[in-house]
């Protein structure tokens, strides 16, 4: 088959061997990837992202060939052949490019169709997200995968609906691939994430304020770091709406977001993990009441370089998928599973010791808790290790497990560099405006009541467990005893740097 001698130039023909065989490259992944369903993050890109492109410079290639190669000939006066392209249908040679065009026409719109469609559902899901930059991503997508959103794609969250938000992520992301190949990423990611989309336009989708439960159950396990790893169990009332579901929420933890409230705080750090200023409206009678930290206090000149944010979901809940849990809580919830044994003596204040040490690597993290745990028990508890081997490799195994899912070193993430907001255990979260710090000018000061979010239900050992009925509470006692020390400090003051 043969077409017009102005078709016959190198840079042409350059662009239809590329264009060809990125279709037909092209066509035989899309057709692998559909019968075996199998691919992973890196054929997806090349597939629908990287041969598209070779794909679309091979066709532009192919005119441009041919117009350098009609220049060539007018400069030239070179005999037999046509300086301009003249359609000339009686020409079988122009048949031959006419019906190849046609056809390569068709079958370019047919697979920049498939292309685009399956491009802009690949970007979007969460394979591409969380596995395509490993490194840089791995700790946030493993905490996903454990949290209760795994089931949420990435994008419900953080891009949402609409065009606008849709090249607004993608602009983000061309920066963040930017970022990533030249090392430009900071290590861990920086939070809070300011130009997130807001929380009414994502979480209240699916969350729907006004309709959140009256009150909820809380049960905690947690283990003393004594000898006999002792359980200590508590249960919580969590007042998270009214006691009626009717009263809406006039009460409760979530009446932060009443609609008929609207709530303002200037936070001095970027991670606001302290707040020294806050404003309350109530929209239905117009009151305002400024609250300002006593100790901590702002100078106007620093509020008015400073962000104030209105108070939403994400300003408590701030980790809602990427939590990396503190060693207390997820060597609890371990043990509690059964996956690292209670009947391992000073289990629990090996794990404490264990991972108070700064990881450099994952590999050698690995191998520092496997030799902790067998050097220890060797050294104190000579009997166990030799005979209970399959013991400690149970506790070592648990501790491991613990370790990959909420340490990563090569990008500095864990629990610490992350301050989770609700609560106030490992980190000041609710402390940071409700620590009977915050007065008004009137003197109204923010509550610092524990039972205006929870009351206590039942807690102790399981020798010396006390309860009450679901309309009474118990006052909060510590496992250690410290005598009324804690009612006059935060949680965090100790628990934040117990490890």
């Amino acid at each position: 088959m043969k077409f017009p001698k102005n078709y016959y130039n190198p840079i042409s023909l350059l662009g239809s061997i590329l264009a060809s065989v990125s279709a037909l490259i092209f066509v035989f992944f899309v057709a692998t990837s559909w019968l075996y369903e199998g691919g992973g993050a890196y054929s997806g890109v090349i597939i629908y992202i990287v041969l598209p492109i070779f794909l679309i410079l091979g066709l532009i290639l192919i005119p441009i060939g041919i117009r350098r190669r009609a220049r060539k000939i007018r400069r030239d006066g070179e005999k037999g052949t046509k300086s301009r392209m003249v359609l000339d249908l009686s020409d079988p040679k122009q048949w031959n490019a006419v019906g190849i065009f046609i056809i390569a026409t068709v079958l370019f719109l047919v697979l920049t169709g498939i292309g685009s469609y399956q491009a802009f559902h690949y970007t979007e899901s969460n394979e591409f997200c969380g596995t395509l930059c490993h490194t840089v991503m791995e700790p946030e997508y493993v905490a996903y995968q454990e949290s209760a959103h795994s089931r949420v794609t990435c994008v419900e969250c953080h891009v949402g609906e609409g065009a606008g938000w849709y090249v607004n992520s993608k602009l983000s992301g061309l920066y963040q691939v930017y970022s990533v190949i030249f090392n430009k990423y900071d290590t861990p990611i920086e939070t809070p994430i300011h130009n997130l989309r807001p929380a009414q336009e994502t979480c209240e989708k699916c969350h729907w304020p006004e309709k959140f439960y009256s009150y909820r159950l809380r049960n905690i396990r947690n283990y003393l770091a004594d000898s006999a790893n002792t359980q200590w169990d508590i249960q919580l009332k969590m007042k998270i709406g009214a006691e009626h579901g009717a009263q809406g929420l006039q009460e409760g933890v979530h009446w932060h977001i009443n609609p008929d409230v609207h709530i303002d705080y200037i936070a001095s750090t970027k991670k606001r993990e302290f707040i020294p200023w806050v404003r309350y409206i109530n929209e239905a009678s117009g009151d305002t009441i400024i609250y300002k930290d006593i100790y901590e206090t702002l100078e106007e000149e620093a509020m008015d370089t400073l962000e104030m944010r209105v108070m939403d979901c994400l300003d408590c809940h701030n980790r809602p998928s990427h939590d990396f849990l503190p060693p207390q809580e997820f060597t609890d919830e371990l043990m509690a599973a059964g996956t690292i044994p209670t009947e391992l003596p000073e289990i629990k204040m090996l794990a404490m010791q264990i991972f108070n040490h700064p990881f450099t690597d994952r590999d050698s993290g690995s191998m520092f808790i496997r030799e902790s745990v067998q050097e220890y028990y060797q050294d104190n508890y000579p009997d166990i290790a030799e005979s209970n081997g399959q013991l400690l490799a149970q506790a070592t195994e648990g501790l491991l497990e613990g370790y990959r899912e909420n340490f990563f070193p090569a990008m500095r993430a864990n629990w610490d560099a992350y301050p989770v907001h609700i609560g106030h255990s490992e980190f000041n979260g609710c402390f940071r405006c409700h620590n009977g710090q915050h007065e008004s000018e009137d003197g109204k000061v923010i509550s610092r009541d524990c039972n205006l979010c929870h009351t206590i239900l039942a807690q102790g050992t399981r020798d010396n467990f006390e309860s009450t009925t679901v309309a009474n509470s118990l006052e909060f006692k510590h496992p250690v005893d410290m005598g009324e020390a804690w009612k006059e400090m935060a949680c965090a003051d100790c628990h934040r740097y117990l490890y």
